[in-house]
């Protein structure tokens, strides 16, 4: 079978699993065109398989229409043995013609997303569904508002309590501290500012991937939610998905967010057969529960989370684990107490291939790459050591309990 052909089944196969329709069915009017209102019928269909290079433009465009009929999204189809993104700026200049704003590149084997309004293309391994489009539609993001925000040590007490200061409880110097605990106010300790600042300093260096390390007991969660409020309020994310590796963080880390953010944000944990994630804005669930029967092909878009965050990096997106990390489009953080030079000193050709340290130890370099940071520091680090200088942990004693 010819290149051009197989390359042709495999984007047909995606199209349909994605739930666009080639032809009039009974849940639906057909919403994909050949170029431009040229409806695919059955021969040409199957010509397309003969050669994708033939037509007139010198490439075959796929068009996914709206519900109205209008043109929605350009896919733009390259044979077998070529990189989709050779056709980008082609692709770019049609989709600009067509008014459209999303692009799909693909041949067949890679395919990338592109929202030409808020970045480069973004590898995907299922195309977007028309619902998951939609609703990105409406999405319009501006990072320069998220690296303007300010982040004071109040950004998340002043979503817990907006009116905290004219409390009398607060301006009583002598009732403070009552009044913080009585009112569960959290309010973040300045290197946790600095994090957040990190990553709004990296998206102003047009980065999408970041890499938190700080050490257990330094506050991640709350360091998280303030990362979430940020994408939230300044318009750079509608939906966010919060990724852990044991169903007790995943009821953990819901507490924590609806105790921090409930006053202006939704957070639910994903349950399967239930749709109420779709009306929240964060998601939280176990990598595990994505995973089994790949739910997380058959029942999300690429497109359903605008920031994807996992906990315990190393852990949450490790082995299989990676293909959801992997899975969903736009801004990636991941949080971890576990620095890369952990088990430095390990020779890891001396340990059998089940030792539990060589499996650490790979996980953590691998962990590091994702984020890229093989070769430079995360995007920000808080160590032990940070900690006990400032006072906040304290240094492990070891106790030689042998008798």
């Amino acid at each position: 079978m010819p290149k051009e052909a197989k390359a042709r089944i495999r984007i047909n196969k995606y199209l349909e699993d994605a739930g666009w329709r080639f032809f009039d069915t009974d849940t639906g009017f057909a919403n994909i065109c050949l170029e431009t209102n040229v409806k695919i019928t059955e021969q040409a269909l199957n010509d397309l398989g003969e050669d994708f290079e033939k037509t007139k433009n010198g490439f075959t465009d796929y068009i996914l229409l709206d519900n109205k009929g209008f043109p929605f999204v350009v896919l733009e189809a390259k044979r077998e043995d070529k990189d989709p993104l050779a056709g980008k700026e082609q692709a770019r200049k049609y989709a600009k013609n067509l008014n459209v704003r999303f692009v799909i590149l693909s041949n067949g084997n890679l395919h990338y997303f592109w929202d030409i309004e808020t970045g480069n293309p973004h590898i995907i391994t299922a195309f977007p569904t028309y619902e998951s489009l939609t609703y990105k539609k409406s999405f319009k993001p501006n990072p320069d508002n998220l690296v303007r925000e300010y982040i004071d040590s109040d950004y998340i007490a002043i979503t817990q309590k907006p009116d905290y200061k004219s409390d009398p409880n607060w301006i009583d110097e002598d009732r403070r501290n009552d009044f913080i605990s009585d009112n569960n106010l959290k309010f973040l300790r300045d290197y946790q500012i600095n994090a957040i600042k990190s990553l709004q300093d990296a998206v102003g260096e047009k980065k999408s991937r970041f890499l938190f390390e700080m050490a257990t007991g330094t506050g991640k969660t709350l360091v998280a939610a303030g990362v979430i409020k940020l994408f939230l309020r300044t318009g750079n994310a509608k939906r966010v998905l919060f990724l852990v590796d044991r169903l007790e963080l995943e009821d953990q880390a819901w507490k924590n967010f609806a105790k921090y953010l409930k006053n202006d944000y939704k957070s639910v944990i994903y349950k399967e057969n239930r749709d109420d994630w779709k009306k929240a804005e964060i998601v939280v669930s176990t990598v595990q529960s994505f995973l089994f029967n790949n739910k997380y092909k058959d029942l999300f878009s690429p497109t359903d989370f605008d920031l994807v965050i996992s906990d315990e990096a190393h852990r949450s997106i490790g082995g299989n684990s990676r293909a959801v990390f992997e899975y969903f489009t736009g801004y990636k953080l991941g949080l971890t107490a576990t620095p890369k030079d952990y088990l430095k000193k390990v020779d890891e050709k001396k340990l059998a291939e089940k030792d539990p340290r060589k499996l650490e130890r790979r996980q953590l370099l691998d962990t590091y790459k994702t984020f890229g940071c093989e070769a430079i520091n995360p995007t920000f680090r808080y160590t032990l050591l940070d900690g006990v200088r400032d006072e906040y942990l304290v240094n492990p004693i070891v106790v030689d309990a042998r008798t």
